[in-house]
């Protein structure tokens, strides 16, 4: 079990974004934009999962997870008040958010689903955002300085995403929740997850008027595939999970407890 802490990030959110926020790099903006759209609806939707694990626990289970499942709680909650403010930003650059209803159409699906299949798609995503998370956090400059606040919110989230990389999986598992369905909504994810971040990163560039520049094509194979590239340095972690003894506290976390450790003065803990 991990020990879960909300934390209240000390950050102006109601000030402005700039276009090209991100090291005044079209393509990173975009693409972290388009990350942040989907945020909202995502983090809500494993709010529910884990709740509703957690509550389909037998008695004599629950109090092992339950002070891990309020923090999980905690967390994403904060992630989603944080960056649907962000996305208010977003939305007076003229950038149109098409990734959230598709995925509320998506998600409409899943009611009335056994909750391990709700797990097993929460738990799929957080291995994708735990592994960006890391990258990150090793890879902190590629923010830039040009907006130090988005650069701490994203540095924060990803820190949090790494502490409770491992709370839906193993309510996954207590669950009863196999190894085939695991691996079933962990390909579908990566469709989507994938699929979904192609099409709003091509929109938010289109909007931007930047989708045909050379720029932004040399900046978007530099950064996914370069030497310190996302997709490069990612992609042996994401076939991890595919083993059938992957547990998410195999990877590293030690970035997060450092990055935390070292900017106490940039939030505070909640009930604390």
């Amino acid at each position: 079990m991990t020990d879960l802490v909300v934390r209240r990030l000390l950050v102006d959110m109601e000030a402005p974004i700039e276009r090209h926020w991100c090291a005044g790099d079209a393509f990173r903006s975009a693409l972290f934009n388009a990350l942040s759209m989907s945020f909202p609806v995502g983090e809500q939707f494993f709010i529910d999962s884990v709740r509703n694990g957690f509550k389909a626990l037998p008695a004599e289970k629950q109090e092992r997870f339950r002070a891990e499942v309020q923090g999980f709680i905690g967390q994403e909650a904060t992630h989603r008040r944080l960056h649907s403010l962000y996305n208010a930003h977003l939305e007076k650059l003229g950038l149109v958010n098409h990734w959230e209803p598709r995925a509320r159409e998506r998600l409409q699906l899943m009611e009335g689903a056994d909750v391990r299949h709700w797990l097993g798609i929460t738990a799929a995503n957080e291995h994708f955002t735990a592994i960006l998370a890391d990258w990150m956090l090793h890879n902190a400059d590629l923010l830039g300085d040009r907006d130090p606040r988005l650069a701490t919110l994203w540095l924060w989230h990803s820190s949090e995403e790494s502490e409770h990389k491992s709370t839906a999986f193993d309510l996954y598992q207590a669950l009863g929740g196999d190894h085939e369905w695991r691996m079933r909504w962990f390909r579908r994810v990566t469709i989507f997850f994938l699929g979904d971040t192609l099409r709003q990163t091509i929109s938010n560039l289109r909007q931007d008027g930047t989708l045909w520049k050379w720029s932004t094509w040399k900046s978007a194979a530099s950064y996914l595939f370069g030497r310190r590239g996302l997709v490069r340095q990612t992609f042996r972690p994401w076939k991890d999970y595919l083993r059938r003894d992957f547990h998410p506290s195999q990877h590293d976390s030690s970035a997060s407890q450092r990055w935390l450790a070292a900017n106490r003065e940039r939030f505070a803990l909640v009930g604390q």
